[in-house]
């Protein structure tokens, strides 16, 4: 407990630091700059967010929408599932089952990318009959480094229903194969640590909710993506991810909430791997 209240000082100090520090990013962006944009849409195999399976033997549609000006960015996205999965087979027509929102600030200060934002994600059941999924809001604080592999550590803050801190660090490089064609490599490991025993408990072998909460290591991720440049505002986008449990915890409490496999949780799949293609358009 000590530590969360150590935690949250810190996050809130650094957090104020870039807010309230800094002046009003349209005053900082000069007469020349206008605002940026980009839409793009994703089709996948499978929906995986954070290591937890949202869809199973469906194609996934996400499209999106951000507009950037002067640091600040807002950012929609949607997720629609073609053949939405149930444990009895049964079947059910394609539907529209998450939608979120974010607005972010980015300032480069020197070798450095401070940021911070709040997301909020609306979510419906996953089909017709599945049960009532909560909605999220999350605060995040995101600092990167100017130099070899864009080291970055991302801090997120849940105040909704979920109530957890999730940390996630990451690298990635970007090889110049040609004046069309990049390869981007990249990586990530993220910590877990719930504050509600309820809403995020620790599971045990057998895949069961005990009465501590979670505090672990989590997912991590290795992926390759490779841009390809249509023209000078379209990319084409194919992306291959392995998406994987870092803990004995976090492979236990990933089975837990999974969709994929057996009926039985201590059996079910806790890595995936998830491929697909993104088109996007900048302007």
């Amino acid at each position: 407990m000590e530590f969360v209240i150590r935690l949250r000082k810190v996050y809130c100090t650094i957090f104020l630091v870039v807010f309230l520090a800094i002046p009003t990013p349209f005053l900082l962006a000069s007469e020349d700059e206008k605002p940026t944009g980009e839409l793009s849409v994703s089709v996948m195999n499978q929906y995986i967010y954070r290591g937890y399976e949202f869809s199973r033997n469906s194609v996934v549609i996400q499209p999106s929408m951000t507009i950037g000006y002067g640091g600040f960015s807002a950012f929609i996205l949607a997720n629609y599932d073609a053949n939405p999965y149930a444990s009895d087979d049964k079947s059910y027509s394609g539907t529209l089952n998450e939608k979120d929102f974010a607005f972010s600030y980015t300032k480069t200060l020197g070798l450095f990318n401070v940021g911070g934002g709040y997301s909020y994600v609306s979510y419906d059941a996953l089909h017709s009959d599945a049960p009532f999924r909560p909605d999220l809001q999350e605060i995040s604080l995101t600092v990167s480094l100017n130099t070899l592999l864009s080291p970055t550590l991302a801090i997120y803050k849940e105040t909704g229903h979920y109530r957890y801190w999730y940390f996630q660090f990451g690298i990635s490089h970007v090889f110049e194969l040609s004046k069309m064609i990049s390869l981007k490599l990249a990586s990530s490991a993220s910590y877990l640590l719930s504050t509600d025993a309820d809403a995020g408990p620790k599971f045990d072998d057998t895949a069961v909710a005990t009465s501590d909460k979670f505090s672990n290591f989590h997912d991590g991720s290795m992926s390759i993506n490779l841009p390809v440049k249509i023209t000078d505002q379209i990319t084409i986008t194919p992306n291959l991810a392995y998406l994987f449990p870092l803990t004995r915890d976090a492979k236990n409490e990933i089975k837990a909430v999974s969709l994929k496999g057996s009926a039985t949780p201590a059996e079910r799949d806790s890595s995936f791997i998830v491929g697909g293609i993104t088109a996007s358009l900048t302007f």
